[in-house]
């Protein structure tokens, strides 16, 4: 299974909701996770931007998909993002496949004549 971190902000109307009648969210969904054969593994309340944040484990990119689609039809949340996250074996495996790419920087560091940013030096 793939692993995928759903990040949402809620609607001021469900947080005025969840002020009256506070619920741990997280709980609340996690039927449905298990319904569609996701599985939360772990979760929180972020303070920002995002009002509630998951990581969970689907079977495919189209559970996930369909799992924040019908979130988002709920109309509870105003803003939300979902992210496929690597494991730490797909991302040596990215690393590994990334030696042997014939991808090769621009000489001198720009990109049509723009210049290019550095970590050490801001932009140049």
């Amino acid at each position: 299974m793939s692993l995928y971190m759903y990040q949402a902000g809620y609607t001021p109307e469900s947080i005025a909701r969840l002020i009256e009648d506070p619920e741990d969210r997280i709980k609340t969904v996690r039927k449905a996770f298990e319904d569609m054969g996701a599985e939360i593994v772990a979760g929180g309340y972020p303070i920002g931007e995002y009002d509630v944040l998951f990581v969970y484990k689907a079977p495919d990119d189209a559970t996930a998909a369909a799992l924040a689609l019908a979130i988002a039809a709920g109309g509870a949340v105003r803003l939300a993002k979902t992210t496929r996250l690597l494991t730490s074996e797909e991302w040596i495996e990215s690393l590994q496949k990334a030696q042997a790419s014939q991808y090769r920087p621009i000489p001198g560091g720009t990109l049509n004549g723009r210049r290019r940013w550095s970590r050490r030096r801001g932009l140049r």
